[in-house]
């Protein structure tokens, strides 16, 4: 037969050199169409892992608006219930902010010493306490205390969501999803957790208002079993073997991850070689500009009075309409 097709070749009769050459070429797409496939399948369960991981983490910047709107509407029914003077429930209210200014400044540390997802965990169990211990609340001090807890736990979260997305994101969306994770963080979902905690405050009492805010908690509680930790840090403290599964988790079964290992591993190495700062390092003078700058900027945009607006809001509308009424 192959006799009979090369004297067929040679008379011109079947070209089956031809035929043979389309062969190899339909099977070699093939293999390509097949690569493409499995390349589209990987990119494809990266991308659900890393939604599934911003859903998690984002839970957390809805749990920030819950404690920041949830004096507004309590205001009046928490004082005629536990008896409080407008000064101790203006502590009540303003107490957050110090949890907050705490927890923002020890989550770095944290962070580093327990993982992103251990931050966060801690970060939960935080306010958990905080509203468990509002609900229970018998007087001005228990109420305090659990308002200073979510504030901390608030605090702690305002740093370790955008670092954990920063370090799970792949490198061609990195920059794109931080970016919308700071708008949704800082304005979106605050925003959201806030106005929920609001309006659900206008018809429920304050006492089922607190265990509303336990929802987010458990959200991201349950939701951080099913996610990796931070590729970046398991490499930072010497978790090899958790390193490459976290990252083969969450850039998919069949990527090739050894590139990105690399970078990361190079990474890790080039901040260990790095000289030791401390916060006095700061106060250099080739810094002054730099810090001056910054702090200014949090500093006047704590002085434009939103936390006040946020926290008292259904007393201050209420008093500018009598004002106005009587005016």
């Amino acid at each position: 037969m192959a006799i009979g097709q090369f004297k067929d070749v040679e008379t011109g009769e079947i070209n089956g050199l031809e035929e043979l050459q389309k062969q190899l070429i339909a099977e070699e797409q093939n293999v390509v169409h097949e690569k493409d496939h499995d390349r589209s399948s990987d990119e494809s369960g990266s991308i659900w892992m890393v939604l599934l991981c911003t859903f998690v983490a984002v839970c957390g910047s809805f749990e920030f608006g819950s404690c920041v709107g949830y004096s507004a509407p309590t205001q009046s029914a928490i004082r005629e219930d536990l008896n409080l003077s407008l000064a101790e429930f203006s502590m009540f209210g303003s107490i957050l902010t110090i949890g907050a200014m705490l927890g923002a400044v020890s989550s770095g540390r944290i962070a580093d010493l327990i993982g992103r997802k251990g931050a966060m965990r801690l970060s939960a169990v935080f306010c958990i306490v905080g509203w468990l211990a509002v609900y229970f609340s018998k007087g001005a001090l228990s109420l305090d205390i659990g308002r200073f807890s979510t504030g901390y736990g608030i605090g702690v979260f305002s740093y370790v969501v955008p670092v954990f997305f920063a370090e799970i994101a792949p490198k061609n969306l990195r920059g794109g999803l931080t970016t919308l994770n700071q708008l949704r963080r800082m304005r979106l979902m605050i925003v959201i957790g806030s106005s929920v905690a609001f309006l659900i405050g206008t018809i429920i009492p304050w006492k089922a208002l607190a265990l509303t805010g336990l929802v987010p908690c458990i959200f991201l509680l349950v939701g951080l079993c099913f996610i990796p930790e931070s590729p970046r840090w398991l490499a930072k403290v010497g978790l090899s073997k958790e390193f490459q599964v976290a990252l083969r988790k969450l850039r998919g079964k069949g990527a090739d991850i050894t590139q990105e290992a690399a970078e990361i591993q190079i990474y890790v190495k080039t901040l260990q070689t790095l000289l030791r700062t401390t916060i006095l390092d700061l106060l250099q003078q080739k810094y002054h500009r730099s810090v001056i700058i910054g702090v200014a900027l949090m500093v006047f945009q704590q002085f434009g009075g939103i936390n006040g607006i946020s926290f008292y809001a259904s007393e201050t509308f209420a008093s500018a309409v009598k004002y106005n009424r009587y005016s």
